[in-house]
């Protein structure tokens, strides 16, 4: 099982939980599995088949590609953050 660090603005959703462990091979799985746990969070994060804009996960500490298919190993402990901009 995965374990999600909720970003500080996401916390209203999960009661001010700060992580929650959840199943899913995919990021995709595991969002919906957030889903089922803190309704509305889905939402917040994703658009479509893709993150929002604006929106970076980094899995086990490394930057994902923002498709939901991308892949999340058993055990792994993902990141939401905003993305970084700028020169």
């Amino acid at each position: 099982m995965a374990i999600v660090h909720i970003p500080t603005a996401l916390r209203v959703l999960t009661q001010g939980e700060t992580q929650a462990t959840v199943g899913g091979s995919t990021l995709r799985e595991v969002i919906a599995n957030l889903e089922a746990l803190y309704p509305g969070i889905q939402a917040r994060l994703t658009e479509g088949e893709r993150l929002r804009p604006g929106l970076a996960v980094f899995v086990d500490g490394v930057s994902v590609r923002p498709l939901l298919s991308a892949k999340t190993p058993d055990s792994a402990e993902l990141y939401f953050a905003p993305a970084m901009a700028g020169g």
